[in-house]
């Protein structure tokens, strides 16, 4: 693993990916093994992969590449129906269960010691990621949108899938209306963060064993 801690104090802006760098693991398995369990959770994985296989065969996949459509057929089959104030109970529960990555943490509090911003850039769902992130110094967050209605999620996304091209889009827009930033930090996994990390003066590779 590779970390880069702020030493010098001045303007700047660090982003951070979440899960793989931040905190060990994929929280969205997590999340929905929260809401239903986690043996109904590995079945509809399972059926999701299976799924989106045979709608990329026909040219039906419903995300922008094969891990995108799995992600969002596996939503739609698990999280259809569920009152947000259900996820938010899950996401309380999950917020304890964390295995936080320390050398990852201690460069995030360290640009905030440093006076600079901090933006996480993530795919995971952004129903769940502010309880996580509760008690962290975080300036924005660019996660991945759940479409809710009369207070109910309706497993669609509000968003695009904040990772790899579309996180390096929202990175890219989020440096554009808020310019100046002064010098700027990346914290990410390999391969997916590699297109955000290029946007970035310091790009700094996460690699948790």
């Amino acid at each position: 693993m590779q970390t880069e801690v702020a030493t010098l104090d001045g303007a700047g802006v660090a982003f951070f990916d979440f899960d793989g760098t931040l905190v060990r693991g994929d929280t969205l398995p997590m999340f929905i093994a929260e809401v239903i369990g986690r043996r109904r959770t590995q079945l509809a994985f399972a059926d999701a992969i299976r799924s989106a296989g045979h709608r990329h065969l026909r040219g039906r996949g419903p995300g922008a590449d094969f891990r995108g459509s799995i992600k969002a057929i596996l939503l739609k089959r698990t999280l259809h129906g569920l009152p947000l104030a259900d996820a938010h109970a899950a996401a309380e529960r999950m917020a304890a269960k964390l295995s936080w990555h320390p050398p990852t943490v201690q460069a995030l509090r360290e640009h905030r010691r440093a006076g600079r911003r901090v933006v996480v850039a993530t795919g995971a769902l952004d129903v769940y990621m502010p309880f996580l992130l509760r008690g962290e110094a975080v300036d924005d967050l660019l996660a991945t949108g759940m479409e809710v209605q009369d207070g109910r999620l309706t497993g669609r996304l509000a968003t695009g899938n904040c990772v790899r091209i579309d996180k390096a889009d929202r990175v890219r827009a989020w440096l554009a209306s808020n310019s100046p930033v002064g010098e700027t930090w990346g914290y990410g996994n390999r391969p997916s963060d590699l297109p955000m990390l290029a946007l970035l003066d310091r790009r700094i590779v996460i690699r948790i064993p």
